[in-house]
């Protein structure tokens, strides 16, 4: 959030009889107007008029400049120096009311920026007594500053609609109160309204050549997004920003800390954290006391979520101690509720941190943070449960169920109280309902990306967690998977599905696996039914891979006692994870979960030769039974291959492509080129250098001629071919914030409709993938599966690596309606 605070142009003084002091007035006045535009040249002139008034004293001379050095000074991001110098201002001013009372006027915003926000609203009142007309609305946009700090909102807005309707003819003015009262709307969850307002802002300033206001308006325009949950329109918007911020370190730490919101409500708390780490230490240094508190306490937040409680604890606690020292008692709770929730994720369930979490409840009820009131009270009523302390529990959760604040929390104590009385089914039922609740939001809503989808489904996902525990406690496989997916079903924004009892199967294997806590399952299902399977540990799964990704990369360079250390580690988690599930069908899909989707999942010994397929649910492998007899829609594929740059292969790898299925074509690899064949092809082979951002995988790019094409771009795609190949190393990396939702270049062709997806997961030399996309393709020109060619593939070559993602097992060709791609 970063606030406006525009400067007001004076208004004309009466002349004092010597020509001179009007001059060096003049000059001062224009000096404050330059502020804004171009701060090192108003501050030049600001200096040169005041080392001209000391030869010759001219006391409104000397304020009027004292203020434009200040306001150039907050300009450039010092502001403590800007505070100096107003107050020199209002001391050199005496006997100029109005210019005092213009410098007071500056000085609210400035003051509440240092962390003073009521400090602020005293001089406000005090420059009050000096200002009429359109001065007074130019207070009331600064006043609005301190209010939108001190969580005022609506006070904010009032002011503002008075500078919006009344200061026409400043557009600066009018510019600055647009600008506050879209913020103070995005707090008040005014959406729609904080855009207009924030859009008229930045056009106006543009037709008025306030290009700095433009800037402010169109730097918060992702913080709106990433409010609203739209993260995925926030990336474009937050490049655009940071690169239009560059020299303004204080407001660029302010836009990274917003930034960090968008990646902790994409469900990305790692991302996050590395960001706002970056934004804090900017903030310090520019004295920017009232937005540190708010760039700690979204830290702690993120160190909390990364499991880092000791941290969390640290970090809450100084910013809670730094909003106290603000005066902003509003703000308190939501710190001190972190330190609390850092203490439930490291202490032993105690009755003096239950206490402490209902005082806290009752603290942010008080301050206006209903919903986090109600959450608290939540995790209290668990805590009490824990405890034995059943009478608590049973209030706090009758107290929530009642409450009208929040639908889904009330859903979740409704739920939490009727597994209390020992009513499962009811409890089940409940948490059902509740996540009903969230997806019909989500199913309405203007976007369908996969980042704001883990954002909207953020806060069901304690009550599916419950869910989940609750259908593991009775052991009834299909009920677990019903309850697995359901919460996929809400991260990808899709109906929750129905129960899947006695779902009939298709050929193969589905395999699901679900966490609760650490304790890892696996749910199989197959032509025999529906098993559940305990696997031990999530961590140590994760682990593993983690040690598998790196053997396979040291074995790919050639490494030899990595490969037997690699082989060793393989067969150890294939059999940890599918052995109690064995015997598999030829054609296995597996839903992963958190880390374990960035595993080589055909390279396990049980899936070697087997047509193997990962994705981020198992709805749709139950979607794909058809009557038999029914035939496939599909006829002759239109095949687009395009090489990128860097890639000693990637063009023979591309004409081999052409060649190898009739009609083929190849594209330019540009970034058109590339566009105009996602949007025209059934099947895309990209050879092209692929990286995957594990800090921000909306950041993910494929390398191209011109240019990166980045993740978040896809979204814009109204098509995107049945399956993409991506040949290039580490393509097919991803990141799951949330089961459901996996992030990176392949969940993002898979989210805008592709079938299927062929990516690396791990380094493999270039010319052995060229070798492997050989066999691959000529298995995929003869009618066989992705998935199955793949393995088919990976078997004669020996190169692994490569994982099919989405419906592998579906055959691949352009359905009848198949438009021709057009490329060149």
């Amino acid at each position: 959030m970063t606030p406006a605070a525009p400067e007001p142009e004076p208004a004309p003084e009466p002349e004092p009889v010597a020509e001179s002091p009007a001059g060096l007035v003049a000059r001062a006045e224009a000096a404050v107007l330059l502020s804004g535009t171009d701060p090192r040249v108003a501050l030049a002139e600001a200096r040169a008029v005041l080392a001209e008034t000391a030869g010759e004293p001219c006391a409104e001379a000397v304020s009027i400049a004292l203020r434009a050095s200040a306001l150039a000074t907050r300009e450039l991001g010092d502001l403590a120096l800007a505070e100096e110098r107003l107050l020199q201002a209002i001391t050199a001013g005496e006997g100029w009311p109005r210019r005092v009372a213009q410098a007071r006027m500056s000085l609210v915003t400035v003051r509440a920026q240092l962390g003073d926000p009521e400090g602020g609203l005293r001089l406000a009142d005090l420059a009050e007594r000096d200002l009429a007309g359109g001065d007074l609305a130019r207070l009331g946009v600064q006043r609005s500053v301190a209010l939108i700090l001190l969580g005022r909102h609506g006070e904010a807005v009032r002011h503002c609609d008075d500078a919006v309707e009344s200061l026409g003819g400043d557009p600066k003015f009018q510019a600055g109160g647009l600008l506050n009262r879209g913020l103070a709307r995005t707090f008040l969850e005014e959406y729609g309204a904080a855009e207009a307002d924030l859009s008229a802002c930045a056009a106006l300033a543009r037709q008025a050549g306030l290009d700095h206001v433009a800037m402010l308006a169109e730097g918060n325009l992702p913080f709106v997004a990433a409010r609203r949950g739209d993260i995925p329109a926030s990336f474009e918007r937050y490049q655009a920003a940071e690169s239009a911020l560059f020299g303004y370190p204080e407001r660029l730490a302010a836009m990274r800390t917003d930034y960090a919101e968008a990646l902790l409500a994409a469900r990305l708390p790692g991302e996050a954290r590395a960001v706002v780490e970056q934004a804090v230490p900017d903030l310090e240094a520019a004295g920017a006391h009232a937005a540190l508190p708010e760039a700690r306490l979204l830290l702690a937040r993120a160190e909390l979520l990364t499991g880092d409680g000791h941290r969390a604890a640290m970090t809450a606690e100084t910013a809670l101690a730094e909003l106290r020292r603000q005066g902003r008692a509003a703000w308190a709770p939501l710190a001190a509720e972190v330190v609390l929730r850092a203490r439930v994720l490291q202490e032993e369930p105690g009755h003096e941190l239950l206490a402490d979490l209902l005082a806290c409840a009752g603290r942010l009820a008080g301050s206006g943070w209903a919903g986090a009131s109600c959450a608290l009270r939540l995790t209290a009523a668990d805590l009490a449960c824990r405890l034995g302390d059943l009478g608590t529990a049973r209030d706090q959760l009758d107290l929530l169920a009642g409450s009208p604040s929040t639908a889904l929390i009330g859903q979740h104590a409704r739920a939490m109280r009727l597994h209390l009385d020992g009513d499962v089914d009811g409890a089940l039922e409940a948490a059902a309902a509740g996540l009903d609740a969230v997806a019909t939001p989500v199913r309405d809503g203007e976007s369908a990306e996969p980042a704001m989808r883990a954002h909207a489904a953020r806060p069901a996902e304690d009550l599916a967690a419950f869910g989940l525990r609750t259908a593991l406690g009775r052991g009834d496989p299909w009920t677990v998977l019903t309850w697995a997916e359901r919460w996929r079903a809400i991260v990808r924004g899709a109906p929750p599905p129905a129960a899947f009892v006695r779902h009939p199967a298709p050929d193969g294997t589905l395999v699901e696996l679900v966490r609760d806590g650490d304790d890892l399952w696996g749910i199989a299902v197959g032509s025999r039914g529906c098993a559940l399977h305990p696997l031990g540990s999530y961590t140590a799964a994760a682990e593993a891979t983690v040690r598998i990704r790196y053997g396979l990369r040291r074995r790919n360079l050639r490494d030899a006692e990595a490969a037997e250390g690699l082989d060793h580690e393989l067969d150890l988690l294939g059999r940890r994870l599918l052995g109690p599930i064995e015997p598999l069908g030829n054609s296995v899909l597996v839903v992963p979960t958190g880390s374990l989707c960035t595993l080589p999942w055909p390279l396990l010994p049980v899936l070697r030769g087997r047509a193997v397929s990962v994705a981020a649910e198992g709805a749709s492998w139950f979607a794909r039974v058809r009557p038999q007899g029914t035939p496939e829609p599909y006829g002759p594929p239109v095949v687009v291959a395009l090489a990128g740059p860097g890639l000693a292969h990637a063009g023979p790898e591309a004409d081999m492509v052409v060649r190898t299925h009739p009609g083929a074509e190849r594209a330019a690899g540009t970034r058109a080129g590339m566009l105009t064949a996602l949007e025209g092809a059934d099947v895309l082979h990209v050879a092209a250098h692929g990286m995957f951002s594990p800090r921000s995988p909306m950041l993910s790019r494929i390398t191209l001629d011109d240019g990166p094409l980045m993740a978040y771009e896809l979204r814009r795609l109204r098509a995107v071919p049945r399956l993409v190949i991506l040949s290039a190393c580490d393509a097919g990396m991803a990141h799951a914030p949330v089961d459901g939702a996996v992030l990176g270049l392949a969940g993002a062709f898979l989210d805008r409709g592709a079938a299927c997806v062929v990516a690396g997961v791990a380094p493999v030399r270039d010319d052995e993938a060229a070798v492997l996309m050989t066999v691959f393709h000529a298995f995929l020109a003869d009618g066989r599966a992705p998935a199955e060619a793949l393995a088919a593939a990976a078997a004669k070559t020996g190169v692994g690596g490569f994982v099919c993602f989405g419906a592998g097992d579906e055959p691949v060709g352009g359905r009848v309606t198949t438009r021709r791609s057009g490329v060149t």
